[in-house]
C-alpha cells in the first residue's frame, strides 16, 4: 500500500505541474485572441472573461492526456535515474505492477475527461453562442469605442466617435457610408457631425441620430459633389434582430447527436470519445518509454515519446478528417487509431516480460544467423 501510494502521488504531482504550466500558455494565447476579437468590437470587452470561462472546458479535454503523459515521463524517469525502480523491482514489485497502479490514475482522468468531453464541452460552447448571439442583438453604443475607426454592425458604414460623453452622448462623431450594393449608381456619403446618439425601434434595428453637421455625398470617380449641412441626420446602423447563430456539431448535446445520421456527426461522435480513450492508452506507452539508466538521465526518451504522442494525436485529427469527408467508413470510426496504440502498448511493455524478452532473443537470433 506505501508503494501505491507513493507511485500515485509522483505522477499526480508532476501530472499537477505539467497540467498548469500547459493551461497558462493556452489560456494565454487564447486571451490575446479574443482580447484581440473585442478590441475590433465584435463584442463589448465585458465579455472577454465570461468567453475565456467557457473555452475553458476545451482547452482543458485537450491539455489533460498530454499533462498525464508527461507526468508519467517525468515522474518514472525521475525514479529510474534515482534507482529507485532499481529497488522497487529488486524487493518484487514489477514493471506490470507499476503499469496497473498508474492505470489507475489514468482511469480517473480518463473518466473526468469524458465527462468533460461528452457533456461540459458542448454545453458551455452553446453556451458562448448564446452569450455571442446576445451581445450581437445588443450590438450599437455598446460595440462602439470611443477613438477608434469601426464598421458599423451591418457592415455599411465606417464609424469613429472622438468621445462618448454623459447619457451615452456621442461627441464628434465621422461616418463614411458605403455605397448601397443594389445601388447602381454607387453613391457614397461622408458625414461629420457634432453629436449624436444610437436609438433602437421596435424591429430590434438601431440607427445613428446625428445633430449640426455636413455630409458630402459623392460617386467614385466622378468630380461633382454635393455639400448638404443638417440640423438632424439618421442612418440605420443595424437592419433587424440578429439571427440565430448557427450550430456546429460541436455545440448539440451527445443525445442529440446519436440521433443524427451522416459522417459529420459520426466523426464528431467519435472524437468526443476519441481523447479520453487515448489516456490509458498512451499510460500503456509511457511507462515503457520512462525506462532509462542512471547514465542516460531521466529526459533520455522525453523526445521520442513526445513525437510518438503527438503522432497518434496528429492521427486522430486526420482519422477525424477522414470519417467527415467519408474517405473512412462510419463503422470502422477510429478504432484502428487506438487499436493501433494498444498494440504498440504491448510490444512495449512486454519487451521487458520473459515471454517477451524469449521472443525478442529469438528475433536476434535469426538475425544474427541471416
Amino acid at each position: 500500500m506505501i508503494v501505491f501510494r507513493y507511485l500515485i502521488r509522483e505522477v499526480f504531482k508532476a501530472q499537477i505541474a505539467v497540467l498548469l504550466v500547459l493551461l497558462a500558455i493556452f489560456i494565454s494565447q487564447h486571451f490575446v485572441r479574443v482580447l484581440a476579437d473585442a478590441s475590433d468590437g465584435e463584442f463589448p470587452a465585458a465579455l472577454v472573461l465570461t468567453l475565456l470561462g467557457l473555452n475553458l472546458p476545451e482547452l482543458t479535454v485537450l491539455v489533460l492526456p498530454l499533462s498525464l503523459f508527461l507526468g508519467i515521463l517525468l515522474a518514472h524517469g525521475r525514479m529510474y535515474a534515482d534507482s529507485e525502480m532499481v529497488i522497487f523491482h529488486g524487493v518484487g514489485v514489477s514493471e506490470w505492477y507499476i503499469t496497473r497502479v498508474t492505470l489507475l490514475l489514468a482511469i480517473g482522468n480518463m473518466i473526468f475527461t469524458l465527462m468533460l468531453s461528452v457533456y461540459v464541452t458542448p454545453w458551455a460552447e452553446e453556451k458562448q453562442n448564446q452569450v455571442l448571439e446576445h451581445a450581437q442583438s445588443e450590438a450599437g453604443l455598446a460595440a462602439i469605442t470611443q477613438g477608434r475607426f469601426q464598421t458599423s454592425p451591418n457592415g455599411r458604414a465606417v464609424l469613429f466617435v472622438e468621445r462618448i460623453g454623459r447619457d451615452n452622448q456621442l461627441n464628434k462623431v465621422f461616418v463614411a457610408q458605403l455605397p448601397d450594393p443594389e445601388d447602381e449608381s454607387g453613391i457614397s456619403n461622408i458625414v461629420v457631425a457634432q453629436g449624436g446618439k444610437v436609438i433602437e425601434d421596435d424591429t430590434g434595428g438601431q440607427r445613428l441620430q446625428l445633430s449640426d453637421g455636413v455630409q458630402y455625398q459623392a460617386t467614385p470617380k466622378q468630380v461633382d459633389f454635393q455639400i448638404i449641412e443638417f440640423g438632424g441626420y439618421q442612418m440605420q446602423i443595424k437592419d433587424q434582430e440578429v439571427d440565430e447563430r448557427r450550430r456546429k456539431l460541436s455545440a448539440l448535446p451527445v443525445d442529440e447527436l446519436m440521433e443524427l445520421d451522416g459522417p459529420a456527426a459520426t466523426a464528431e461522435f467519435h472524437w468526443r470519445l476519441a481523447i479520453p480513450l487515448a489516456i490509458p492508452l498512451m499510460t500503456l506507452i509511457a511507462v515503457p518509454m520512462a525506462r532509462v539508466n542512471v547514465r542516460q538521465g531521466k529526459f533520455a526518451k522525453m523526445f521520442p515519446a513526445i513525437l510518438l504522442y503527438l503522432g497518434y494525436f496528429g492521427l486522430m485529427v486526420a482519422g477525424r478528417k477522414a470519417l467527415e469527408d467519408g474517405v473512412i467508413p462510419e463503422y470502422l470510426g477510429m478504432w484502428w487509431i487506438h487499436g493501433s496504440a494498444l498494440l504498440i502498448g504491448i510490444l512495449l511493455l512486454g519487451k521487458e516480460r520473459p515471454a517477451g524478452a524469449k521472443l525478442s532473443g529469438i528475433f536476434k537470433r535469426k538475425r544474427v544467423a541471416a
